[in-house]
């Protein structure tokens, strides 16, 4: 095996945001290939190495999400004065053998540095005067004039995996001092206390001996990720809003398709939403849940190999990733035939009413779990209603009772944003347990679910799977549904199905 090549950028310059600081060469290191690949001999070597026009682009300027995380930035450094601050994006995952999953950064590098390259690391450095300099670490596209990687590594070879970008292109969309990642062991070392965002890139940890850190630290570092980024700007809000519009027209794709649904089942389902948020999009922001019949009682039933039989309901939990990584989470359970029969309509109309509650209950300064009560109540009322309780309404909703979680079995609500389940280390006090705020995006989704092998309900109530969720931004006022325009009443449904 051979050396490896020298970064892209040759020389260093100055821009309005940041500074491009150009590495040495790389560190020399034999390019990833496989077993089975051939080793090329001199001559090929030479041949592979001439006669390749610059590519580098000349157009890229400052992006809109590099001036939105600049200020995301800003707020972080705040927080952790004098420490520094690691943050890798991840690297690539095993799918089998030699074959990896498609690369995904983690949320809060995206969050931070609007990149979504792959085995890079922002390091944010304490400068002792204004707060922290920021610094990203990456592998940059290989220089064609030496070197075997662009032609002969498979995970990062431009004609094996595709053009990565170089240290002046990142430099100039995303307002950073780029370095070559090969720089970033000598970054890390010093008695410069430090924290690290875990668990994405395990070779981090092999750079940090000797340096000051400890799990709480970095536990705290996540923490305050995360409660960061509970409220949205606007530039997210965008994106979420672009991310729903997507997704419902991913729906209609399906519904427009359902003579291919009947035949081939949930497989379709899964196949034709997911062609739509590949086609606009970067992604589905989660597995498809496409539940047909019995199989909509299963919360995250992700096979999707059922058939969707006329008669029954089919539940679709489904959200587009868009192409800056946020996701939508929009559930619609449909009756596969176009038409509710007189129970599905009982049970979806107490659901809907159920929303409709939770959503009213978003408000800022509503405790969290405000959508989740509300909803309860009128799922519970109704419940007793129907004679489907085994205890009287105001036993089950006692807090030391609560047995109609036997049919609704999940919360109501969770925070959305890059992830689909948003915010994920933040506080109990501020999140589960805090007051909404405004900027806050989260879902409200109750649900009925009565098992096939339940013997508490009725014989025709068995299999039925209902749920209905939307994404909710918290106004100032109280609360908008970003996924409003998609149908959700028993008459707007069967419209929709029927066009």
């Amino acid at each position: 095996m051979t050396d490896t090549t020298e970064t892209t950028a040759a020389e260093s310059s100055t821009l309005e945001n940041g500074t491009l600081e150009t590495a040495g060469a790389a560190e020399n290191a034999a390019p990833k290939t496989a077993s089975h690949d051939n080793e090329p001999n001199p001559k090929l070597r030479a041949f592979m190495n001439s006669g390749w026009a610059d590519s580098e682009r000349q157009d890229v300027t400052l992006s809109e999400v590099g001036v939105w995380a600049a200020k995301r930035r800003d707020a972080l450094s705040q927080a952790f004065p004098g420490e520094r601050l690691v943050i890798p994006a991840g690297t690539y995952k095993v799918r089998s053998n030699d074959t990896d999953y498609v690369f995904r950064p983690h949320t809060d590098y995206a969050w931070l540095a609007g990149d979504q390259t792959s085995d890079a690391v922002l390091v944010l450095e304490p400068n002792g005067t204004s707060g922290h300099d920021s610094v990203l670490y990456f592998r940059p596209r290989a220089d064609r004039s030496e070197g075997e990687e662009f032609w002969r590594d498979r995970m990062y070879g431009e004609l094996w995996a595709g053009r990565r970008p170089s240290l002046t292109e990142t430099a100039k969309e995303f307002g950073l001092e780029t370095r070559h990642v090969d720089r970033l062991a000598d970054a890390l070392k010093g008695d410069v206390p430090t924290r690290v965002r875990r668990d994405e890139d395990e070779s981090i940890a092999s750079l940090l001996t000797g340096v000051k850190t400890d799990d709480l630290r970095d536990n705290e570092l996540a923490t305050t990720l995360s409660e960061l980024r509970l409220v949205k700007d606007p530039y997210e809000l965008e994106q979420l809003r672009d991310a729903v519009a997507i997704t419902h027209r991913g729906f209609s794709d399906v519904l427009a398709e359902m003579d291919k649904v009947r035949q081939y089942g949930e497989r379709w389902i899964e196949g034709t939403f997911w062609r739509r948020a590949r086609a606009e999009g970067n992604d589905v922001g989660y597995s498809s849940i496409a539940a047909a019949g019995p199989h909509a009682t299963t919360l995250h039933w992700i096979e999707n190999d059922g058939p969707v039989v006329d008669g029954t309901l089919m539940l679709l939990d489904m959200g587009v990733e868009n192409r800056r990584l946020y996701t939508a989470d929009i559930t619609r359970t449909l009756p596969v035939n176009g038409e509710f029969t007189p129970r599905q309509r009982d049970l979806y109309q107490l659901v809907l009413d159920a929303q409709n509650a939770g959503i009213a209950a978003v408000k800022p300064g509503a405790a969290f779990r405000a959508a989740h009560e509300a909803a309860m109540e009128v799922i519970v009322r109704g419940l007793d209603a129907m004679d489907l309780l085994p205890v009287s309404a105001d036993e089950a909703l006692d807090p030391e009772s609560r047995l109609y979680q036997r049919y609704t079995l999940h919360g109501v609500s969770h925070m959305l944003g890059l992830d689909v389940h948003d915010c994920a280390s933040a506080r109990d006090e501020t999140y589960r347990k805090g007051p909404l705020q405004t900027g806050y995006v989260l879902t409200v989704e109750p649900g009925l679910y009565f098992q096939a092998d339940d013997l508490t309900v009725p014989e025709d109530l068995r299999g039925i799977g209902i749920r209905i969720e939307d994404d909710i931004l918290v106004t100032e006022d109280a609360a908008e549904n970003l996924s409003e325009a998609m149908p959700r009443t028993i008459e707007g449904i069967q419209n929709w199905m029927a066009s």
